[in-house]
């Protein structure tokens, strides 16, 4: 059985005490100030019992904001304000921080310090000032002109300073490229009397070439064993003329470059080419960037990086490929057969010396 106390007295003492008794004897006083002896915080009791009764008159009439906002304004002018017990007085506490005073210069503003470089500077010619300038990499104080034959030209600027009215460089008219001449129709009767003197073919940006013309070439091109270059970028190929030149180049046995740049041609027929280039075995260079298909998709340059990882003799290969994984396996594949190539020429380099 556990022991009841209070402010850690034991109550056994109390026990045979009669509290109605007790309560009795109290004043009407004395019972409202017991009562009132209770803890705010305690929040069992509802907020009524938790406060202290705070009048115990009458109510004079209902609730008016208007009217008791006006008394507590009359009471408030009415009464005096309270005396303060302590007049205020002001107090520093701690340490006043106390700015030390920098001692004064014996230069001023105006005062001009002369130095070894004065002279020399004093001297100095307005191209001079100029070239040093552009040395110095002060390119707001110079303009186009200068600073590319100060600086950039390691030239001594002549003519115009800073005081010179900037202006621009003169345009260098560059003559456009003449057009493609390249006779197709005698292209093919070279290609088919297998001329020795042909072996760069440039179709580039030949656009009126027929279907017909351009299949009668690639038969050509079969048998052929002189060409080494072939080139067809912007004459609007599409598939069906890479399909043709596919098949002929794993018949041709001379060919080394091929380009089908800026052309219409589809990511599968991409694939096409390279497996009659694989199937060549003789091909170093394959251009076919800037078609009208940007994506190729991951399945396409999936099979072309397979494809180009599995040729050992490709030197360039000039595709768009979107995937990050492709174009680093094909750049390090291709940087490994520069290598190995590169390798195979100083070796027979020093045999042919050797045996010489």
């Amino acid at each position: 059985m556990t022991t009841q106390k209070l402010y850690g007295k034991d109550t056994k003492e109390w026990s045979d005490v009669d509290i109605d008794e007790l309560l009795s004897q109290l004043t009407e006083a004395e019972i409202d100030e017991l009562n009132s002896d209770f803890d705010p915080d305690n929040t069992y009791l509802p907020p009524s019992d938790r406060m202290k009764p705070q009048t115990t008159k009458e109510p004079t009439g209902p609730y008016d904001r208007e009217k008791l906002l006006e008394f507590l304004e009359k009471k408030a002018l009415e009464e005096k304000d309270w005396e303060q017990n302590k007049p205020f007085v002001h107090e520093v506490r701690g340490k006043v921080f106390v700015k030390k005073e920098q001692p004064k210069s014996t230069i001023s503003d105006d005062t001009e310090i002369e130095t070894e470089y004065d002279e020399i500077l004093a001297q100095a010619t307005e191209e001079e000032l100029v070239d040093l300038a552009a040395i110095l990499e002060f390119t707001g104080m110079l303009n186009q002109v200068q600073y590319h034959s100060a600086f950039v030209e390691g030239g001594t600027q002549t003519g115009g300073g800073f005081q010179s009215v900037a202006k621009y460089d003169a345009l260098k008219i560059v003559p456009d490229e003449p057009p493609n001449d390249t006779d197709v129709e005698a292209s093919i009767q070279k290609l088919k009397g297998n001329d020795s003197k042909l072996t760069d073919l440039n179709l580039n940006n030949l656009k009126n070439i027929s279907d017909e013309r351009l299949f009668n070439l690639f038969d050509a091109m079969k048998k052929n064993k002189h060409l080494r270059t072939f080139s067809m970028a912007n004459i609007q190929g599409s598939d069906k003329h890479v399909k043709k030149l596919a098949e002929a180049i794993k018949e041709n046995e001379s060919l080394e470059v091929v380009n089908i740049e800026s052309n219409f041609i589809t990511g599968e027929c991409l694939v096409l080419m390279m497996e009659a280039i694989n199937e060549n075995k003789n091909i170093t260079e394959f251009r076919a960037t800037n078609q009208r298909q940007k994506v190729l998709g991951v399945k396409v340059e999936t099979r072309l990086t397979q494809l180009i990882l599995a040729n050992s003799k490709i030197l360039t290969a000039a595709i768009d490929l979107a995937t990050m994984n492709a174009r680093v396996q094909v750049n390090e594949h291709l940087q490994n057969n520069r290598d190995t190539e590169g390798r195979q020429k100083r070796v027979g380099l020093v045999n042919g010396e050797s045996h010489a």
